[in-house]
């Protein structure tokens, strides 16, 4: 398939730029596997769930991984840190009249010097004097999407940040997990509805584009995942009772399908690995029976993975649908809930 075949016109102004009013104040499409549509609230999300279905969710945290800082000659650099690959070393993009070369520095503060190592593809390898998280968190701004025009606020701190996020290490969102509150997580318990964990750090590779336009030649962004025991654990339990296993977003999904991958019996086992998996149309699921995501960018992986799971002629329906009905796209957006279509 080409890349056209993911594309639409979007208005500027269904882009989100700032989240609802209060957490889960979202629409909700519901999306079921022959493709009927129904134009829901996401406080309605309990009455589409079973009793026996689980939630899998990402429970990764966004870290603050813009950095501003000068080079040796004085020339400005601004760094996006794309992965921390241990305690005192990152991985970043870094945007400068010229690039720094290994072996020179950028200087964030006084006291703090980060050296350059060795360029790695389209990224830069560096080391900090102290723990990269130690220094994020100090000097360091929230990496909210290109596409949100705003200087990061206080509120943005908040609400770019799923009320689970324990494991930090992202640089973006875990965006369908935005929506919930406690109040919706504990009325999901209350109704049997149980919930499992995975990690996998959004790295910026989510929101590079695509640039072949054939999508069999495109090569995604590594990323880190981890699924503990006791969630396939509580996986198996669900298949066993007859229940779902739903995906609450894109990575949370992509962390399932890549562990499963790694079987040649398509079993799910725990542990931690680093996946590239990059699901297009063909692609048959192994483990997630139901989706909740947001709305997704033209021409991105993430509309692909979508129309994967749904079936390409749904989701282009159900695209135009949200359009016409004015939902608001991307982050900060309203959500769908999506039925897996017959394999």
């Amino acid at each position: 398939m080409r890349v056209a075949d993911f594309d639409f016109d979007l208005p500027d102004d269904l882009i989100a730029q700032f989240p609802p009013a209060v957490r889960g104040g979202s629409r909700l499409l519901h999306v079921d596997a022959a493709g009927t549509r129904v134009d829901r609230d996401f406080r309605d999300l309990p009455g589409l769930l079973r009793a026996n279905d689980l939630l899998v969710m990402n429970d990764t945290r966004v870290i603050k991984a813009r950095l501003f800082g000068q080079k040796d000659s004085g020339g400005k650099v601004e760094l996006l840190v794309e992965r921390v690959t241990d305690e005192f070393e990152a991985l970043a993009f870094i945007r400068a009249s010229h690039a720094p070369k290994p072996g020179s520095t950028i200087h964030l503060a006084d006291d703090v010097t980060v050296e350059v190592l060795a360029r790695q593809d389209d990224l830069t390898r560096l080391r900090f004097p102290r723990p990269v998280l130690d220094v994020l968190e100090q000097f360091g701004r929230l990496p909210l999407p290109p596409y949100i025009e705003h200087t990061p606020t206080a509120d943005d701190e908040a609400r770019y940040q799923t009320v689970y996020a324990n494991e930090p290490g992202a640089v973006a969102a875990p965006t369908a997990g935005l929506h919930f509150d406690g109040a919706m997580l504990d009325a999901l318990h209350e109704a049997g509805i149980r919930s499992a964990r995975v990690t996998l750090h959004v790295g910026a590779g989510t929101f590079q584009p695509v640039r072949v336009d054939d999508i069999a030649e495109h090569r995604m962004h590594s990323e880190r995942y981890t699924i503990p025991q006791a969630t396939v654990d509580a996986i198996n339990d669900t298949r066993a009772r007859g229940g779902r296993v739903v995906a609450v977003g894109t990575t949370s999904l992509r962390a399932l399908e890549a562990a499963a991958a790694t079987s040649q019996a398509g079993e799910l086992h725990a542990g931690s690995n680093e996946t590239d998996i990059f699901i297009t149309p063909g692609y048959r699921f192994r483990v997630v029976d139901a989706l909740i995501t947001n709305f997704h960018l033209p021409k991105s992986t993430l509309l692909m993975l979508v129309s994967a799971f749904a079936g390409v002629d749904v989701i282009r329906a159900a695209y135009a649908h949200a359009i016409a009905e004015r939902y608001r796209f991307f982050s900060y957006g309203d959500a769908m809930f999506l039925e897996r279509r017959p394999q």
